[in-house]
């Protein structure tokens, strides 16, 4: 199949395939490594503390960021007791689940809806090795 901006060859997909499963493996070391720095942070400064240190001509860093946020249930129902309903937003959302019902009982017209329906599409590209054929 050919594309405007030329044709794909079995030797771009092999190297698609190729970085792919470098990049898993990478992905993977790199997620190894920040485990045991942060373990060697944790035993040499404290947990959740921010260090650093002197390798060679590399520094190693930890940095703490943090952030908070209100759990949404606890704190709206604290606040609906202390009657703060002004503290509180309301979000109208459709229901996905109840529309369905409804218009399979009939009582949303069929194509009543259609321009209000959103479809995401998200193109994919997988490439898997095939066992060689001889």
């Amino acid at each position: 199949m050919k594309t405007k901006s030329g044709q794909v060859t079995e030797e771009m997909v092999s190297r698609f395939h190729e970085l792919n499963q470098q990049a898993k493996a990478i992905d993977a070391e790199l997620s190894e490594l920040k485990k045991k720095f942060n373990t060697h942070f944790d035993y040499m400064c404290g947990e959740s503390e921010k260090g650093e240190a002197l390798y060679g001509s590399y520094k190693l860093q930890r940095q703490i960021r943090k952030s908070e946020s209100f759990h949404t249930e606890k704190t709206v129902q604290k606040l609906e007791e202390l009657n703060l309903q002004d503290c509180i937003i309301t979000t109208k959302q459709p229901d996905k689940q109840k529309i369905e019902a409804a218009m399979t009982l009939g009582l949303i017209p069929q194509g009543e809806l259609d321009g209000c329906l959103l479809r995401k599409i998200t193109p994919v590209i997988v490439v898997k090795e095939m066992p060689s054929v001889k």
